[in-house]
């Protein structure tokens, strides 16, 4: 959502446009030190110009005004929640509760009453809990100091997402399912697409996801704030997309038959921005900024971006309206209008039994229109010449009757001093029918304009014509080609008329397409024209010429494999991977040279980006599921990545799999290179047979041997050695595992002493010389102790240094670009 805080509206030749640059911060002068977040606390939180506002607006009853004001002067509570689609939800859940929560006992802390943390009662599985104090408390007080470092590494492992409680509210009410197409049209930074996302993976217990979340937004530096919201999920459903939500473009999917049909949205999530006055309790610069005018200019906006989301969901679908905003300008203002224009196709549906325990108020009815002065028009007739460019119709309340026939009751407010939260509004929309103005379901066909040379056919926008065939339901397909202006070329009785020397031919009877490429002699084009596809990962090919970026900066392309590439049999062979294995859904970043990276997405991600990635800015999308490491040692080129091995472990045969007890993980995670000698007698005969490289470690008490699993199966990446083992886990995923295993956090994770690492280097033949200056260095290290002295700073510096060296090349732990 926009805060009015930190965004500016500009109305530039007819066209709105976000500004979210950052303001610059004053520097202090000469002498001058400056105090961490001293100005928010020489804000006054008063504005009379809301006041009066609001109370003409009557938000909240007359009785309840003071109750209103005083719980938005006080600071937002702070609130976290369980990520849900990941088997160990519960067991997190379980330890939070146990080692966090019933350990807090109530205090008092600058003024507050310190309390337990208390659950969401409307969230499901209490997986949401809310504290009474805000987050300046919860890093200030001593006795929370372990709880806020638990929220803090657990976000970052993707366990947990502290988000507001009233941004909760929008995904639930979606109701997302497994196999739903859902699209987040205003995403950023993310929070809702990733509950959306969780709720895709919710049940874990049958086949995977079928679904797809498309997280949008039309800032691109927020796209990626939502990139990593989103890759902390693992989930290969997921795509994030830079386009302006107004004008979202149709996106098609190949058909069996050869034709491309339009994607139409299950779910559609319409998080519009907003003025924002609904957060004053964190964004405490709204008090001094606030004003009645910048409802007013953002109400078209959010009127064009529902619009649009309406024509792209799908009959039966369900769409979900919400602001941060108390305003009925930007609510049910917007909510009204759309309604009326849908002519009956779209409802608002009855929310009040969804949720229990969420205390909400019913939508408003009726509301005023008013300006700065401030000055109430009753129609827009009555506003002044010169003003009434800022004002539209659509902003004025329906009759009494037409409020009732909309159901506009059925809207959602949620006031901050009803559950201590920020103000929202939501509404559930329902479409039961195809609008008045949206046309039938079309199906396209890419059809390439003559050019004169290569270059130009790769340069010129207008190179590309689409042809839309409609079912007229009758059996008859009518053929309508379009410009890229949009112009038309299809006669009144359906017939097409030709346009630029193209022609489009559609076959009627057989329900097929064909596909036509010409050039100016009428000569089918030469293949040398063509934008090359890669048949190999490791051959050198041509890139494409780049196109005129019409997005600004250019992302790198999406190449999928095509089964052909000579890079997959070594690593099928390497890790003993099922001939199952979708080899064609993995990916590269690029048309040339070796690949660092292979990616994954799922069938439908893959059938959206292959027949659209021409006019979708895609930022980023699949999960890494490999990552060149080169060895000479290794037959294999590619290590595995933690971040995609639970879609690749299914398709694994045992050849690169070793079972691992309580203690073995334990270990495994508490060290960074721990040798083989080290772990149980079970887990060495494993080892024995398995050559080096990459490698998974499971552990669950439930399984007999590696070539079983269950869903609450704890998988591991890691890497074999000549001597030693390690995993590929972050510091915050290696903490929270072994918080889960109830074993002690060390401070930082031992790393192998320099001689240790040189007999890994060396190999078997230097192991007696090694346990010698082990045993040597264990001495030294303890007289040391004993006498009081301590290690040079410098010295670990350069140990951790030269250990690291060898390390990398004997563990090949390489480092790759992440995309």
């Amino acid at each position: 959502m926009v805060r009015f805080s930190t965004y500016k509206l500009w109305v530039s030749s007819g066209r709105f446009v976000l500004n979210m640059g950052r303001r610059r911060k004053k520097h202090s002068g000469p002498g001058e030190k400056q105090e961490r977040g001293r100005g928010y606390t020489d804000i006054v939180k008063d504005n009379q110009s809301f006041e009066n506002y609001y109370k003409e607006q009557n938000i909240v009853p007359a009785e309840e005004w003071e109750l209103f004001m005083s719980a938005l002067r006080r600071n937002l509570p702070a609130t976290f929640r369980i990520t849900g689609f990941r088997g160990e939800a519960k067991q997190l859940l379980d330890f939070v509760k146990g080692h966090y929560i019933d350990s807090i006992t109530t205090t008092t802390a600058d003024g507050q009453t310190i309390q337990k943390p208390v659950p969401l009662s409307w969230y499901p599985n209490q997986a949401a809990w809310q504290l009474n104090y805000d987050r300046q408390i919860l890093r200030k007080v001593e006795a929370l100091g372990k709880l806020h470092q638990f929220l803090v590494s657990e976000t970052d492992s993707g366990n947990i997402s502290r988000q507001e409680l009233v941004s909760m509210i929008p995904p639930l009410l979606l109701d997302v399912k497994s196999h739903h197409m859902v699209l987040d049209m205003c995403a950023a930074p993310g929070s809702k697409t990733a509950q959306l996302i969780e709720a895709l993976h919710a049940d874990e217990s049958g086949a995977p996801s079928e679904g797809v979340v498309i997280g949008n937004d039309s800032d691109n530096k927020r796209c990626y704030i939502m990139v990593h919201q989103a890759k902390r999920l693992n989930s290969p459903n997921c795509m994030v997309v830079n386009h302006d939500a107004r004008f979202f473009p149709k996106i098609f999917l190949d058909r069996p038959d050869g034709m491309k049909e339009q994607l139409m949205y299950d779910r559609i999530l319409c998080d519009v921005p907003c003025s924002g006055d609904g957060t004053m309790r964190k964004n405490v610069m709204i008090w001094k900024q606030w004003a009645p005018t910048s409802a007013l200019s953002l109400h078209k906006l959010q009127t064009q971006i529902l619009n649009r989301g309406t024509e792209l969901l799908n009959v039966g679908g369900k769409l979900v309206y919400s602001t941060c905003s108390f305003n009925p300008i930007e609510n049910e203002a917007v909510i009204a209008s759309v309604l009326k224009a849908s002519e009956g196709s779209l409802q608002l549906a009855d929310v009040g039994d969804l949720l229990p325990g969420l205390k909400r108020r019913s939508g408003l009815k009726t509301w005023k229109v008013i300006n700065e002065t401030p000055q109430e028009y009753d129609k827009l007739e009555d506003v002044p010449e010169k003003k009434r460019r800022r004002f539209i119709e659509s902003m004025w309340p329906p009759t009494p009757e037409e409020a009732e026939q909309l159901n506009l009751h059925r809207c959602v407010r949620i006031l901050p001093h009803d559950q201590d939260s920020g103000g929202f509004f939501v509404a559930v929309i329902e479409k039961t029918k195809r609008l008045p103005f949206e046309k039938e379901p079309i199906v396209k066909v890419i059809i390439t304009a003559p050019t004169e040379t290569a270059q130009t056919k790769d340069t010129d926008e207008s190179a590309k014509m689409d042809t839309e065939c409609i079912d007229s339901g009758n059996g008859t397909v009518i053929s309508e080609v379009k410009d890229t202006d949009g112009s038309s070329t299809m006669d009144a009785d359906g017939s097409e008329l030709p346009t630029r020397e193209m022609s489009a031919e559609a076959s009627v009877g057989d329900g097929t397409q064909g596909e036509k490429e010409t050039t100016g002699e009428g000569e089918a084009a030469d293949k040398t024209d063509q934008e090359p596809t890669p048949n190999s990962a490791e051959k050198e090919t041509s890139e494409p010429p780049k196109k005129k970026g019409r997005f600004g900066h250019k992302e790198d392309p999406f190449v999928y494999f095509t089964g052909e590439e000579t890079v997959w049999p070594d690593i099928q062979k390497f890790y003993d991977v099922s001939s199952t294995f979708p080899v064609t859904q993995l990916l590269t970043r690029s048309y040339v040279g070796k690949k660092r990276n292979l990616y994954f997405t799922s069938r439908k991600i893959k059938s959206i980006i292959d027949a659209n990635q021409a006019k979708l800015k895609i930022i980023n999308s699949g999960i890494k599921m490999l990552i060149r490491s080169e060895s000479d040692t290794v037959d294999c080129s590619f290590r595995l990545s933690q971040e995609g091995i639970l879609s690749l472990y299914p398709y694994m045969g045992p050849a690169r799999k070793v079972l691992v007890d309580h203690t073995d993980v334990i270990n495994l995670l508490s060290s960074e290179c721990p040798f083989e000698s080290t772990f149980s007698r079970r887990m060495q005969e494993q080892l024995q047979n398995m050559g080096q490289g990459s490698m998974v470690f499971i552990r669950d008490p439930d399984m007999g041997d590696a070539s079983e699993t269950t869903c609450g199966s704890l998988i591991i990446v890691g890497w074999r050695g000549k001597m030693s083992v390690r995993s590929y886990l972050d510091r915050n995923s290696r903490e929270h595992y072994l918080r889960m295993l109830g074993a002690e956090i060390p401070k930082s994770v031992p790393r192998p002493t320099v001689e240790a690492l040189k007999i890994e280097a060396s190999g078997d033949e230097a192991r007696k010389a090694g346990e010698a200056s082990a045993e040597s260095e264990a001495e030294r290290t303890e007289t040391d102790v004993a006498s009081g002295g301590k290690e040079k700073t410098g010295e670990n510096q350069g140990g951790n240094q030269e250990g690291a060296d060898i390390e990398a090349g004997t563990m090949e732990a390489t480092k790759s670009e992440d995309k």
